[in-house]
């Protein structure tokens, strides 16, 4: 289980995949009955057009490995380009 003090420590750091790619920054948690349930993350250009030009993702909290002084998550939870489309043909 991952320890944060402060959630205000984690907005704004930097995310990586476990595989070394830079995903974009924190930008808000969401909180369920107090305990941390996914991150909003705004995503750098590069990764947006291979998500639908989507701005941020909400990742799970289960798929963050490490908050350090960077953000590290697991790449399998990224969508794929096939998920990002069918999401937004959904909308």
């Amino acid at each position: 289980m991952l320890k944060i003090k402060k959630i205000s420590e984690v907005l704004g750091k930097k995310v990586f995949t476990d595989a070394g790619d830079f995903f974009g920054e924190v930008e808000e948690v969401n909180l369920v009955e107090n305990k941390i349930d996914g991150w909003r993350i705004s995503v750098s250009g590069a990764l947006g057009g291979l998500l639908g030009g989507a701005r941020g993702v909400i990742i799970p909290h289960q798929y963050v490995k490490n908050i350090g002084d960077v953000f590290i998550i697991n790449k399998s939870a990224l969508p794929t380009h096939e998920e990002a489309e069918s999401m937004e043909e959904a909308a």
